[in-house]
């Protein structure tokens, strides 16, 4: 059986990463806060973070609970022909908060 490094080198492209020369990645198991578990147990402080993270940590309860309702509704649409009320409110609540000369969210 393949193992999950393998598997990972297999499938997945890690972009701004030298894949001839890089080590192998760390496996995350979770997220907690500020931090990162590894599959083996290590503690890691996420001082990179992404985009999705950096402002409220991983697994913030607030917002686990509202995507974890929105999920069991919805999960994704594609706006080419649809479109959905929370994305709708959304817009609607961003553009409010931007100064004036913004009409539409993306």
């Amino acid at each position: 059986m393949m193992k999950l490094l393998g598997k990972d080198k297999k499938y997945i492209w890690h972009p701004f990463t030298q894949e001839k020369l890089a080590p192998d990645p760390l496996i995350i198991e979770r997220g907690q806060g500020s931090y990162l578990w590894t599959k083996s147990g290590q503690k890691i402080l996420d001082g990179i973070s992404s985009w999705w993270v950096n402002l409220h940590g991983h697994c913030h309860p607030h917002i686990v609970e509202h995507v974890s309702a929105q999920m069991g509704k919805l999960e994704q649409v594609i706006f080419a022909g649809y479109t959905h009320e929370p994305a709708i409110l959304l817009g609607e609540r961003v553009l409010s908060l931007l100064p004036s000369g913004f009409s539409k969210v993306f």
